[in-house]
């Protein structure tokens, strides 16, 4: 069945509108730091309170199966809404670290109903050709999770309320255009009445299970990779002290970098399999974190760079693979819901690479604790390789 030409454009837009306020705090940590004379360890507690938000949100969405009870674009709608609402919210006469992080913990808890939902929403309208239209999709949202740093780099010498005005204003547009532009799509099964063992009778399947063990060992490296890209720049040149970089600008780089590589595993899904893709892809990122202490050492500044750009590429490039295997050989009437676990469990992986490395940031100023995030990606690809197809290496030679 051929859909509307606008469906997927209006889905990656509103995706990446709303998936801004994700990082929306981490760009303007530093401010925050001078303003309220914060502690620099914050930033780990700043981007854990959104991801135990989410989690929060994910178990709630889940145990009561909203996305599969009610019409996602509204649940989208309204989640982009409050989530904006929180995030504005921010810049209210917020003086403490407990406020900060209250506020974050609550707009996470909505970006449940944004991440998961606007999957879920893809796949009811694209069930050939998923790994495709998830690719552009989970590329909108790296490239929304990446605009923050962008904007704090564009505001220079203003408040660093703007940004957070900037990306809920963002937010409140994409809920928009999903509410008015985007219907239930037509393979969209609903269920009709709540279903509490579905937390667990959505793992009984072995194709499911593999799937979302290989997307929990990618989590683990995943966001930790993401918020310490501005310590990696910083390390780098303290390192190597003649060098100075443009920390927002560079971290927008790098992590926007894999919004153009999830659309290229699109295509190469097409081609290889969504889960030859996801195999190649979580074997490069586990091989970028075990020779990271060495690229520290490079005296090309160019080269460093090269190497997270790339970094930034593989290590986002599996996602919308797994996110796909996990839509196809979840249940229909549960897809929407089995999306939300799998995400609730993968961002609670998340928040605990993140503590360490921000426990371990504090402790040492060595760069060898990136290695640390290879730890993931190693038991994703055990889970994986039990049973994969040949990956893209295998079938070139």
């Amino acid at each position: 069945m051929k859909q509307p030409l606008h469906i997927l454009p209006i889905i990656i837009i509103s995706q990446f509108c709303c998936i801004s306020l994700w990082f929306a705090g981490n760009a303007v940590m530093n401010d925050l730091i001078i303003d309220l004379n914060l502690d620099p360890g914050s930033l780990g507690h700043l981007i854990s309170a959104v991801q135990l938000g989410f989690i929060a949100g994910s178990l709630v969405f889940a145990i009561l199966t909203i996305a599969d009870r009610f019409s996602p674009s509204k649940v989208f709608f309204v989640s982009a809404l409050l989530g904006g609402f929180f995030n504005l919210s921010f810049i209210w006469g917020v003086n403490s670290l407990a406020g900060i992080l209250f506020l974050r913990f609550f707009t996470g808890f909505f970006l449940a109903g944004i991440y998961p939902i606007g999957m879920k929403i893809a796949a009811d309208y694209y069930e050939k050709g998923l790994g495709k239209s998830l690719g552009f999709l989970v590329g909108a949202l790296v490239l929304g999770t990446a605009i923050p740093h962008l904007l704090k780099d564009l505001t220079t010498g203003y408040s660093w309320k703007s940004v957070i005005m900037a990306t809920t204003g963002i937010s409140f547009f994409g809920g928009v255009l999903m509410l008015l532009f985007v219907p239930n799509g037509p393979f969209r099964k609903r269920s009709q009445q709540l279903d509490f063992s579905a937390f667990f009778t959505v793992f009984k399947k072995v194709e499911f299970r593999s799937a979302a063990f290989g997307y929990f060992g990618h989590m683990w490296e995943l966001y930790a990779f993401w918020v310490f890209v501005p310590l990696m720049l910083k390390g780098y040149t303290l390192v190597n002290s003649q060098v100075t970089f443009n920390i927002p600008l560079l971290s927008f780089l790098v992590i926007g970098s894999g919004g153009f590589s999830c659309i290229a595993a699109g295509y190469l899904s097409q081609r290889f399999g969504e889960k030859s893709v996801a195999f190649s892809a979580l074997f490069l990122s586990c091989l970028c974190c075990f020779i990271s202490p060495l690229m520290f050492t490079l005296s090309s500044a160019n080269l460093f760079l090269g190497f997270l750009v790339f970094w930034g590429m593989v290590v986002i490039m599996d996602s919308p693979m797994f996110s796909t295997l996990v839509a196809q050989n979840a249940v229909h009437e549960k897809k929407g819901t089995a999306l939300t676990i799998v995400n609730c469990i993968g961002f609670a992986i998340t928040i605990f690479s993140i503590q360490i490395m921000n426990s371990l940031s504090q402790l040492t100023d060595s760069n060898n604790i990136y290695v640390i995030l290879a730890i993931g990606p190693v038991l994703g690809l055990i889970a994986l390789k039990s049973r994969n197809k040949p990956t893209i290496a295998d079938k070139v030679c």
